[in-house]
């Protein structure tokens, strides 16, 4: 079994930065690949950006490029997600998820492809 604990969230203001962590427990690290997805108040889950488990692709929704950047520490057991010039329309619970499968790059910003999900953390950016 795997284990994802968020933290990082919390209130910005508008054009502020916050720094998501993900640390992970229970397999093999640095063998997953590592999503982010986010769900506002009536609204679906929605990808974020994610990362391979060799580190060789990272992948991000159109909404977050240029903003967000997802990184990883397996040495550490924990994904990040950096979150600069934030927006009103960023606020949601935020989620990390991590999967074994040999999926594909098309697949990896897939919610169906992850199998471990951590609690979420709120994220509130104010305007």
């Amino acid at each position: 079994q795997v284990e994802l604990v968020e933290s990082g969230g919390g209130l910005v203001q508008t054009g502020g930065s916050l720094r998501l962590s993900c640390a992970a427990s229970g397999r093999t690290f640095n063998n997953s690949g590592m999503g982010w997805f986010r769900q506002a108040p009536g609204k679906e889950r929605e990808s974020v950006a994610a990362i391979s488990r060799s580190d060789i692709v990272t992948t991000y929704a159109d909404s977050v490029k240029g903003r967000f950047t997802i990184s990883r520490d397996n040495a550490k057991n924990t994904v990040y997600l950096q979150m600069n010039s934030l927006k009103p329309e960023d606020t949601a619970v935020y989620y990390c998820a991590a999967t074994f499968r040999p999926i594909t790059i098309s697949q990896i910003m897939s919610y169906g492809s992850y199998d471990y999900w951590g609690q979420g953390t709120q994220v509130t950016v104010s305007s």
